[in-house]
């Protein structure tokens, strides 16, 4: 039986030791099949993992994705999506198709999640969680000359640990780089200018960018705060564009941060949005905060107010349980408070 997922709309053809499954994704770049290993030896030697996800354009509208490739190849990092390469296959009308293979993320997007909260936010304590998995690889992207540039919930993707019995088991992965920069050469030590072409999410862009072009390390770290606020109120940074650009753009605020959640959390968001970005906190000094550095194992830190959402870990030949990313997706299945289903 066949859930959310949907068949291609024509056949992109099967790659050289992997043959593609159903459309779980699309977006501007193009669209996200699950891709399944042909290798039924399981003593046989397979580049691949049996399942991935496969973004695939035409070889002309492709360039993102080569980008995002090439980027992927220079970050390798437990916080970050894992690329796995890139094939051409031959369409059943004659194109070349791009195809670039990443790691399929089962437990869908930190922003879907979000949704199930019914705009309650989530439990302070997997927020924290979530938290120190993004600034894990944040920090990363920018130790090795990157700045993502549109860092939003729709591009942190949850990927169950071996041990998934509750929520705080799925480690959060950063992805979607097709509109990353790359601002200085780690070997050299020498900063490279940021070209001035604006990129990313409207709603989770800095005021320095808005108003003066400007996108480095901290434009990062000023989504994140965007981020955190989103996970535990529900709701996006701004309510809409005429807000996001009377308030921020030209009135020179910063999204309201509310008063119910924790001191400890508050805080954290107030040194993300710092509007002068020469005195936004860094990542590594973000990790060292209170609201992701005390961080106790297990569930010690859970307050037991809410209804915990966990992702469902569900995938099978025939079906998906979650989308992969990007503008336009198909809904990934939940489970909200009860135990994960055998698989």
């Amino acid at each position: 039986m066949k859930h959310r997922g949907e068949e291609p709309e024509r056949n992109l053809g099967d790659g050289v030791s992997w043959r593609r499954g159903c459309l779980i994704g699309k977006g501007s770049f193009g669209r996200v099949y699950l891709g399944y290993s042909k290798s039924q030896n399981k003593n046989a030697f397979c580049p691949y993992p049996p399942v991935m996800a496969v973004k695939s354009a035409e070889i002309s509208d492709s360039a993102t994705l080569q980008k995002e490739k090439e980027t992927l190849f220079n970050l390798q990092s437990p916080n970050i999506l894992t690329c796995f390469g890139e094939e051409i296959t031959t369409s059943d009308n004659g194109s070349s198709i791009y195809n670039l293979l990443l790691e399929y993320c089962s437990g869908g997007t930190l922003d879907h999640l979000i949704h199930q909260s019914g705009g309650r936010g989530l439990p302070e304590s997997n927020a924290r969680h979530y938290t120190r998995s993004i600034l894990n690889g944040v920090s990363y992207i920018h130790e090795n000359g990157y700045v993502h540039c549109d860092l939003k919930p729709d591009n942190v993707l949850l990927v169950p640990t071996p041990d998934y019995d509750n929520a705080k088991n799925f480690v959060a992965k950063i992805g979607d780089f097709g509109s990353a920069k790359r601002y200085y050469f780690k070997d050299s030590n020498k900063k490279r200018r940021v070209d001035p072409e604006m990129r990313g999410t409207l709603m989770y862009l800095s005021p320095e960018v808005v108003n003066d072009n400007v996108q480095g390390p901290p434009s990062d770290i000023w989504a994140v705060g965007c981020i955190v606020l989103q996970m535990l109120t529900g709701r996006p940074p701004w309510k809409d564009k005429s807000e996001f650009l009377d308030q921020m753009g030209h009135g020179g605020k910063t999204p309201e941060i509310p008063g119910e959640i924790s001191d400890e959390a508050k805080d954290f968001i107030k040194r993300c949005f710092v509007r002068n970005p020469m005195f936004r906190f860094t990542a590594e000094m973000l990790l060292n905060h209170p609201f992701v550095s005390d961080l106790r194992g297990d569930d010690d830190d859970d307050d037991g107010s809410g209804e915990l959402l966990w992702p469902m870990y569900c995938v099978d030949d025939e079906c998906s349980s979650s989308l992969f990313l990007d503008d336009e997706c198909l809904n990934p299945i939940f489970m909200a408070n009860g135990p994960m289903p055998a698989k």
